[in-house]
């Protein structure tokens, strides 16, 4: 028989998988290890909602209880919301619910695998593996989650496995520290979820200016001044702050006054670090920016 000129290589271990929550993480990440071609063979959904998840990005997936769902797994995935994680390790380890031996990861941004003790205290393997990406629970996040980054935190033994299962979901695994954790998802809610909040207050501002369509102009400025910052930092804010023209900042203050106290908050304490960040990077003079400040109340 001719020997084959097909380099043979050893395909990585398929994984019996249990999830844990399917909410908008759950879902998608048990929806990309099966795509990976793992096996995710229970999961448990309460409300109608992760139930409606369940049915579409795995279907054909029984929804058991949590006992049912994590017993005889290879990998257990525990995508709960962030305040109920520990107390739900408790409640496993407690019980003896997961085999030892067995790999439990959750997705949570803030934890490391110190929030898993418990479990690594029966013989488990804990791993962190947070998608660093805004979910929505459809199948849409399967595309963003291709090539999005992860933030990764296991054991020094454990690395090659949690690596390797984010490079199996699409992802690109990036390590972080267990001690550096709460900071690194401090910075990504600091930008990502404050940034929501900045456009949809600009977009309200637009209509309340009578602009029929805010997005026709919120969306290429915003995007462009988010490329801009991306690229090159503090050099890229422009705008009356780095000019100096207080009276045009003064102007701003007087008539987002009239729009309520949260909106006129936000802009005072943006338009002050702003005015701060210019003058450290040298754009802005030492008395221009005391001008701005004096108007900005400070």
């Amino acid at each position: 028989m001719a020997e084959s000129s097909e380099p043979w290589t050893e395909q990585p271990p398929r994984l019996d998988i249990g999830v844990v929550g399917t909410g908008r993480a759950g879902s998608v990440l048990g929806a990309a290890l099966i795509r990976a071609g793992h096996h995710v063979r229970a999961c448990t959904a309460v409300s109608d909602i992760s139930k409606l998840r369940a049915e579409s990005l795995l279907p054909g997936v029984p929804i058991m209880s949590v006992e049912q769902t994590v017993a005889q797994r290879d990998l257990v995935l525990l995508t709960v919301p962030d305040d109920v994680l520990p107390e739900l390790v408790a409640g496993l380890a407690a019980t003896n619910a997961i085999g030892a031996g067995t790999f439990v990861m959750h997705a949570s941004g803030r934890f490391g695998v110190e929030v898993l003790s418990d479990l690594a205290a029966s013989g488990c393997l804990p791993l962190a593996l947070h998608p660093v990406m805004t979910l929505t629970g459809t199948s849409l996040d399967l595309t963003r989650i291709s090539g999005c980054p992860f933030g990764v935190t296991a054991a020094e033994e454990l690395r090659p496995v949690a690596e390797a299962l984010v490079v199996e979901m699409g992802g690109e695994p990036i390590w972080v520290l267990e001690e550096n954790r709460a900071l690194y998802h401090a910075a990504l809610a600091f930008g990502s979820n404050h940034l929501m909040t900045l456009v949809n207050q600009t977009n309200d501002l637009l209509s309340a200016a009578g602009i029929e369509n805010p997005t026709a102009l919120s969306l290429p400025l915003l995007s462009a001044s988010l490329d801009n910052a991306i690229r090159q930092g503090d050099l890229a804010i422009t705008g009356p702050i780095v000019r100096g023209d207080s009276q045009t900042v003064s102007a701003h203050v007087q008539e987002l006054s009239k729009h309520g106290n949260a909106v006129l908050q936000t802009y005072l304490a943006l338009a002050r670090l702003t005015a701060e960040r210019a003058l450290e990077s040298g754009q802005l003079r030492a008395d221009d920016a005391a001008r701005l400040m004096e108007v900005l109340g400070q």
